[in-house]
């Protein structure tokens, strides 16, 4: 689910938060950085499971509604489209994700239902909602892109849900773009033949992107003394309170990157590191960064001191 860049963000803001030295032990912070990364699997799932939710409480308002004193015709013979989404009912009966719910305890909208109250409502309102309930019967296809349509322009926008996940979980404003763009992707592969599909990921790609957020977080801290008098020796007609602390963190992390990730191939780290600049610090950080880091690589070249292996990584 995580990719690389995620991970550099992750690790980016457990640097930028270290108070320590290099002499410090670093089993604090790691395992902060760890749970981090861990919280975005758990948003994954809450998003999730705000999509059973809402089937639920569609199922509670039909019952509702035809238990009513002076129930209408409508109200006794309701349209179950919506309860009945295919997709819907998957979520709902999908024990991995069941399992992955409890093991995670995220059971969020059981004590917050206000949300999917106001989520709910939203669709109820939406014409994507009117033009789906038009007919009483549907196919796994306009199921599926009904689900797709709902979460992509309703629940993914939507500023009141934005704002309670900031406020429960300061690093989820920045995992909620890959967390949605992932349920996305996963909603779009799903087959009528559903129940053989998995819908909850590893957190990790595998075994390697786990251990670099470690090792990067580590040998990155570890060096910091080193890597910041690279940037100050290229950096000295500068006025330092002039240069971003996130410059400074992203600058580290590159040249640790460079230095000490001999797997790495250059382009990737600058192009990354560059990028992550252009989202989290300031107009011109990315240009900054790119020179000094251009410059520094430049000058390994020329004393034969880039430790890189492999093809294709200059």
């Amino acid at each position: 689910m995580l990719n690389r860049r995620h991970i550099r963000i992750k690790v980016m803001q457990s640097v930028y938060a270290f108070k320590g030295s290099e002499s410090d032990a670093l089993n604090k912070d790691q395992k902060f950085l760890m749970q981090s990364l861990d919280k975005a699997y758990n948003l994954y799932l809450l998003m999730l499971s705000l999509l059973v939710e809402l089937q639920k409480k569609s199922e509670d308002h039909l019952s509702k509604s035809m238990k009513k004193h002076l129930a209408t015709e409508e109200d006794k013979n309701p349209n179950r489209k919506f309860v009945n989404n295919e997709v819907l009912q998957f979520l709902l009966h999908n024990e991995a994700l069941q399992d992955a719910l409890d093991t995670n305890k995220v059971k969020h909208w059981d004590l917050d239902d206000e949300y999917v109250d106001i989520i709910y409502k939203d669709i109820l309102a939406s014409e994507l909602y009117a033009d789906y309930m038009k007919t009483k019967v549907s196919d796994f296809k306009e199921d599926k892109f009904f689900v797709i349509d709902i979460y992509r322009e309703i629940i993914a926008p939507n500023d009141k849900l934005f704002d309670y996940l900031e406020d429960h979980n300061m690093t989820w404003v920045d995992d909620f773009p890959l967390v949605n763009t992932t349920i996305l992707k996963m909603l779009r592969k799903l087959k009528p033949t559903a129940n053989t599909q998995v819908v909850t990921p590893d957190l990790y790609k595998d075994e390697d992107d786990e251990m670099f957020a470690i090792d990067l977080f580590k040998k990155t801290i570890l060096n910091q003394t080193t890597f910041r008098k690279i940037v100050e020796d290229r950096t000295k007609n500068w006025d330092s309170d002039r240069i971003a602390d996130i410059d400074y963190v992203l600058l580290i992390m590159a040249i640790c990157e460079i230095i000490k990730f001999p797997s790495i191939p250059i382009k990737v780290t600058i192009n990354e590191y560059l990028e992550i600049a252009k989202e989290y610090s300031t107009p011109k950080s990315s240009i900054f960064i790119n020179g000094i880091l251009d410059k520094y690589v430049k000058e390994l070249q020329e004393k034969n001191e880039l430790n890189k292996t492999g093809r294709g990584l200059m």
